[in-house]
């Protein structure tokens, strides 16, 4: 131990930079070499350096500046301009969703990306939790798939649940999932797209084996038609944007971008569509736009409020009108002024415009 004891940064400091002014004034060249090769040094010890069975001082430094930051994310000043998709998309197994992984990787740009899964069991009958083993072989595949993305499970007793708690809990400070992610629901029989992928056809890679096998067509679905709407349908309530993902499986598809413009009668559709496709041209977007006429299920929506504004209304129900409206304003998904007539003929709205 040094016997100096008038020591400090200060002192530390200045002889650093006399010692780097006065190798300049010696050598201009010799000394530019020297920083110029260390440089390459550090770098190659970064990225050639074997696994250090210590710890990593780089993931202490990136854990400090990422507090910093995400404490200086404020919510409150969140703006339209600023906005970007952070997706959690709701994974059951990673084996028949290895394309759809990488078409939210695409998708989300600069966003936050986060993959959810539930598993179904009940910690209290468990000895231990059984979410420990599965992190690894997630993580692995996150990086076999390269993808930036991050891993969140859950353990709850069913699908709906689990989505819920995700949707609550996922990310931190003002990185949080703004749209839920989900896969179709059909009768489709899932493939195994993840041998197929370009990360596991190498003869080095192997697929991992921490995920069970997919679903026989004879097994029945962990998820039942009643529990997938009412994901999408607390999700709306929640205030979360919902896509829903159909036929990324399919080889040699060619996928294009469809906007659907839902136009009234005597409302210039063909002015609205030229519209749109500037605004498409000026957005650089290539997109194909189809006009849907929709007056069909708009006016029985207005039949399920007790006729179009400005109708006359029943005495003596004026203020059970004005309760309801005032609830509809302060619930978002007012599914219970919504009719069946209404529903079902916006289902087949949907489903004319679907591809066969």
């Amino acid at each position: 131990r040094p016997t100096f004891r008038y020591f400090t940064w200060h002192t530390c400091l200045l002889g650093i930079a006399g010692c780097c002014v006065m190798m300049f004034l010696i050598s201009p060249v010799s000394a530019s070499a020297s920083l110029g090769f260390l440089l390459l040094l550090l770098l190659a010890l970064h990225y050639l350096s074997p696994s250090s069975t210590w710890g990593y001082i780089s993931q202490a430094l990136i854990f400090h500046q990422v507090r910093k930051y995400l404490l200086m994310l404020d919510v409150r000043k969140d703006h339209v301009k600023f906005w970007r998709p952070q997706m959690l998309l709701m994974v059951q197994n990673p084996r028949g969703s290895a394309r759809l992984i990488d078409f939210v990787n695409d998708l989300k740009k600069s966003g936050l990306y986060v993959l959810g899964h539930v598993e179904l069991q009940d910690l209290d009958t468990l000895p231990s939790d059984p979410l420990q083993p599965q992190q690894d072989s997630w993580l692995s595949l996150v990086d076999k798939l390269n993808v930036k993305a991050f891993v969140s499970l859950t353990l709850a007793p069913s699908v709906r649940h689990g989505v819920r708690q995700l949707l609550f809990t996922s990310g931190l400070g003002g990185m949080r999932p703004n749209t839920l992610v989900l896969g179709f629901y059909d009768d489709t029989v899932p493939q195994d797209g993840l041998a197929q992928h370009p990360a596991f056809t190498s003869a080095r890679e192997e697929v991992p084996l921490g995920f069970p096998p997919l679903r026989a067509p004879a097994t029945p679905k962990l998820l039942s038609a009643r529990e997938y709407v009412g994901i999408v349908a607390d999700a709306l309530k929640m205030l979360r944007n919902v896509l829903l993902a159909r036929q990324l499986e399919s080889p040699g598809a060619r996928p294009r971008l469809r906007l659907f413009l839902c136009v009234e009668a005597g409302a210039m559709p063909h002015a609205q569509e030229e519209k749109l496709r500037q605004l498409l041209k000026d957005l650089r977007i290539q997109a194909q736009i189809q006009l849907v006429p929709w007056d069909t299920v708009t006016r029985l929506h207005w039949q399920t409020r007790r006729g179009p504004p400005g109708g006359p209304a029943p005495t003596g129900v004026a203020e059970e009108e004005e309760e309801e409206e005032e609830g509809a304003v302060n619930f978002p998904a007012n599914a219970t002024q919504v009719s069946d007539e209404y529903v079902c003929a916006a289902n087949k709205l949907v489903l004319e415009q679907s591809p066969a």
